[in-house]
């Protein structure tokens, strides 16, 4: 989650390592890494962060931000290609994949030279070049220089995963970051993985023109989300000719004097130009000396309590290493909160269900706290639904998308989730976490008024009909 960017230019200069121990050492410095140094330096703490690669990791260079860049270039071409129905008469040339990705790195390059002036001005932080392992419980080793830290914390990030038997060659068989950085259409892809990783680049691809297949092996389409915000994709994807198919796990890959070709359950093959391997990410925390240390580990995962404390004394671990949501402002809250739990301010401990969720494919999903099925495991009975659907929003009559907005809420009691599909619902998320996280009942947001036309208007609709005064919907 970078900041927003800045005309500075910023030199980060790695400095010695001092005697004195700093009052923390940070491993990492992507989302997490990052907000933790900077709330650290604004609490008058002294913070060496250490990265290897560049300032802000996976999600400012190879992850949520060129990713979102092609997304809207993507959502442009779409625009373009159906702008008929709005009465624009536009023509879709072709896509300058050239163009794309320099309006792409562009985005990159502005948000990465604010961070470094952010981080580049703080006088408390002294910035570290080098692949960093720890060697000490309190100790991090960079290039044969040791910084130590009253406190440390690991924030090592996450890798793009392949499967047993899949070898990544980055040219037939690609990850997410060969992706990112393709110098052309290809006619063809599959992509492994139904998760928000494989849906997204799917739905960018067939913006673009690529015929796209997902294979998954799971029973349906971003299988972590609301059943019914799955079954609503798929209907989505199968209008826009995205073909799918759930519930195949993958079995061998052949490259082709095409492609490749790959088998799935069953003994079906699918063929194709390319083939991404959007299976996940993994932890990045091999070899890099935690275990030695006395950090305990879950396939590589670090464990930690609720405050994110290891089982070794002042040593901390934040992001993707930590089991859980794979998010950069997920990170990135957990840095702040490190920071301050390091400074003594004792804050409130982050509630995981209440951290906003977002596909941004086409159409978008995005959703905070329980999905229907897992408040059921919790509360039983006393669980009810509702869902608005956007087909009563002028605001959505007008984009003409499709979609609804769930509500899983408590009889008698609070919201407890919940779950929109349609364009730009990712940006209604912030409402929706207010809501959850205030446990608001839906009488309370009932009487709040809510812009017109907008499409929060179907939050405050479906909140109108689950407090008994449905207006534009029937109860």
């Amino acid at each position: 989650m970078p900041p927003r960017s800045s005309d500075a230019t910023w030199e980060l200069s790695v400095s010695e390592p001092n005697d004195a121990a700093f009052d923390i050492v940070i491993l990492g410095g992507g989302s997490g890494g990052y907000a933790a140094a900077l709330r650290a330096a604004q609490l008058d703490l002294s913070v060496a962060l250490i990265e290897k690669g560049k300032l802000g990791g996976t999600c400012l260079h190879n992850g949520c931000i060129p990713t979102k860049a092609l997304l809207h270039a993507a959502e442009i071409a779409d625009q373009t290609r159906e702008s008929e129905q709005f009465g624009v008469k536009a023509e879709l040339v072709g896509i300058d994949m050239a163009a794309v990705n320099s309006y792409k790195d562009g985005v990159v390059s502005r948000l990465y030279k604010g961070l470094q002036g952010l981080v580049g001005s703080a006088k408390n932080i002294t910035f570290v070049a080098g692949a960093g392992k720890l060697v000490g419980p309190n100790v991090v080793e960079v290039d044969g220089k040791r910084y130590t830290g009253r406190n440390v914390i690991l924030a090592s990030g996450s890798y793009a995963k392949s499967l047993p038997g899949l070898e990544v060659d980055g040219e037939r068989i690609i990850t997410s970051d060969h992706a990112l950085t393709l110098d052309r259409v290809p006619s063809s892809v599959i992509v492994l993985g139904g998760g928000v990783i494989g849906v997204e680049f799917a739905s960018v691809w067939k913006s673009f023109g690529v015929d796209v297949t997902i294979i998954e092996a799971l029973p349906r389409l971003v299988a972590a989300e609301d059943e019914e915000s799955s079954k609503a994709l798929e209907r989505a994807f199968r209008k826009r000719k995205i073909n799918f198919k759930v519930g195949k796990p993958f079995e061998k890959v052949e490259k082709t004097d095409s492609g490749v070709k790959i088998t799935i359950a069953g003994g079906e093959t699918v063929e194709a130009e390319l083939l991404l391997v959007a299976v996940g990410r993994g932890p990045n925390t091999a070899n890099l000396g935690y275990e030695e240390q006395g950090v305990k580990t879950d396939r590589g995962y670090v464990l930690t309590d609720e405050r994110l404390r290891t089982g070794v004394p002042n040593v901390y671990a934040v992001g993707d290493i930590v089991p859980g949501l794979q998010l950069a402002h997920r990170g990135f809250q957990q840095g702040i909160f490190v920071a301050e739990e390091i400074a003594g301010l004792n804050p409130a401990v982050i509630d995981e269900a209440g951290i906003p969720r977002v596909t941004y494919s086409d159409p978008e999903l995005a959703s905070v706290g329980l999905t229907e099925a897992k408040a059921k495991e919790q509360y039983g009975d006393k669980v009810t639904t509702y869902n608005y659907n956007l087909g009563g929003n002028g605001k959505s009559q007008i984009l003409k998308t499709a979609g609804f907005v769930k509500l899983v809420r408590i009889e008698d009691g609070p919201v407890v989730g919940v779950h929109m599909v349609g364009a730009r619902v990712g940006e209604l998320v912030g409402e929706a976490q207010l809501i959850f996280n205030w446990e608001a009942y839906p009488a309370e947001v009932a009487q709040l008024v809510h812009a017109h036309p907008t499409q929060s208007e179907a939050l405050g609709e479906a909140h109108l009909a689950l407090a008994g005064k449905p207006l534009h919907s029937h109860a």
